[in-house]
């Protein structure tokens, strides 16, 4: 399994992974915009984008971080903001080799740390972060919505 930044030429295979990561949490297939989404993600640079590639050259997975600042600890920070790997190359570890290389880009750039989210049904993932070496928060997370 090679892990790699994504470039525009992953364009078309990344953009099915990212509508299936967008199913997976229960929003409408919509490849079009999907693809229109991570198009801007890596032409305007404000994410960081690795992909699993198989060795018959499937992307198989990726993990999607965006970066942000931590003003208590006066440092970058990176968060974890997807994490996907398609159904049948899970199970293969292609997640723990992703949120590695995260680990790998945030000690590179000087980030204090990797910080995510996920829901608490999502007991695989919750297990997975824990055997990864993040540990669980104990700050409430509010959210507004902008309902435009």
């Amino acid at each position: 399994m090679n892990i790699r930044e994504a470039t525009i030429n992953d364009l078309d295979k990344l953009s099915v992974l990212f509508d299936g990561y967008r199913v997976f949490y229960r929003k409408d297939a919509d490849l079009i915009a999907a693809k229109e989404f991570i198009a801007k993600r890596i032409q305007q640079k404000d994410s960081v984008i690795y992909v699993a590639i198989n060795k018959n050259e499937e992307l198989t997975g990726f993990v999607q971080l965006y970066p942000s600042f931590s003003s208590v600890r006066m440092q970058r920070l990176w968060i974890l903001n997807d994490l996907y790997v398609e159904s049948k190359y899970r199970g293969q570890g292609i997640s723990k080799m992703l949120i590695d290389r995260c680990k790998e880009h945030c000690s590179a750039t000087n980030g204090c740390g990797l910080l995510l989210e996920t829901e608490t049904s999502n007991h695989i993932g919750n297990q997975l972060y824990l055997k990864t070496d993040f540990h669980l928060e104990e700050n409430n997370f509010y959210f507004w919505e902008n309902n435009i």
